[in-house]
């Protein structure tokens, strides 16, 4: 039997959730936008490109559906994002200049978990098929 990854993600996020293993796609998505707004994720960043930040601004963070379109064929990149959520980027690493605003993402290991963050990255990661 062979595995499909970005079909199995959101499943282990939500075990590494404690969340029920039976949890719909859409209770699943829901579940991962109620927690990155609860940790403000969305002060930054927004689900697509063209729209607002939850503040009504624009993005000063790439959207997560370019995140997920960037990496999904990266298969180190839940790892790596995951570093970057909790330690913040690398201002030096300007990967996304010229597309969102010259903010680095912060240190955010004060206001989520490393199994919130590895979640929430695993969800952004297939949020592009």
């Amino acid at each position: 039997m062979k595995l499909c990854l970005p079909k199995l993600l959101p499943s282990l996020a939500l075990l590494a959730l404690g969340a029920a293993a039976q949890a719909t796609p859409a209770e699943y998505g829901e579940a991962m936008f109620r927690l990155a707004t609860e940790r403000g994720c969305l002060d930054c960043h927004a689900l697509q490109a063209g729209r607002p930040r939850a503040d009504g601004l624009p993005p000063i963070a790439p959207a997560w559906i370019e995140i997920a379109r960037r990496y999904r064929d990266d298969p180190g990149a839940s790892e790596r994002l995951t570093r970057t959520v909790m330690g913040g980027s690398n201002p030096a690493a300007r990967h996304w200049a010229g597309k969102v605003g010259e903010a680095n993402m912060p240190p955010n290991a004060t206001v989520v978990s490393e199994r919130e963050a590895r979640a929430l990255v695993n969800w952004i990661l297939v949020l592009v098929p």
